[in-house]
């Protein structure tokens, strides 16, 4: 029998819309989810899901992630830096949009994010991602589910 799951979510810019599809799935499987943010965030209701507030220090909530997660966690996040972490330590890192961070996709998706920063700052280009559409969402609800039902199945056998 394998470890527990605890499924954590990067939680100062995680859209509402995924956070109450992560609830929705961690109840059904009875998974904890840890929410980390470096600001007071909303309680939310249920036993399984705990909140986490750390300094307002650069990096202070991807650094707590990072130091607590094991190679069985699942982590939501659109930080490109701490997928990246959570990939080299053996977990699994998907983004509010649905995209499953691999070690096959993860350093061409830091170069795109230097890239695009390097261009923000010399003004080339302005603003960020495109907003969470409702497609994103779903794309995002459909590999949720795959890789929790993959990790609960790995937990009972």
């Amino acid at each position: 029998m394998s470890e527990r799951t605890t499924i954590w979510i990067d939680a100062d810019a995680c859209p509402r819309a995924v956070k109450e599809i992560v609830f929705k799935a961690a109840r059904r499987t009875m998974t904890p989810v840890i929410l980390v943010a470096n600001k007071a965030i909303r309680a939310f209701q249920g036993e399984l899901v705990r909140s986490v507030v750390v300094s307002r220090d650069f990096d202070a909530a991807d650094n707590y992630i990072a130091e607590n997660i094991r190679n069985f966690d699942i982590v939501i996040t659109a930080d490109i830096p701490l997928a990246d972490c959570v990939v080299r330590l053996g977990a699994t890192a998907l983004n509010p949009r649905g995209e499953l961070y691999t070690s096959e996709n993860i350093k061409d998706r830091l170069s795109m994010r230097d890239l695009m920063t390097e261009l923000r700052g010399g003004g080339i280009i302005s603003g960020g991602p495109r907003p969470l559409q409702e497609s994103d969402v779903r794309t995002f609800a459909a590999a949720f589910d795959r890789i929790l039902t993959a990790r609960k199945k790995e937990e009972q056998g």
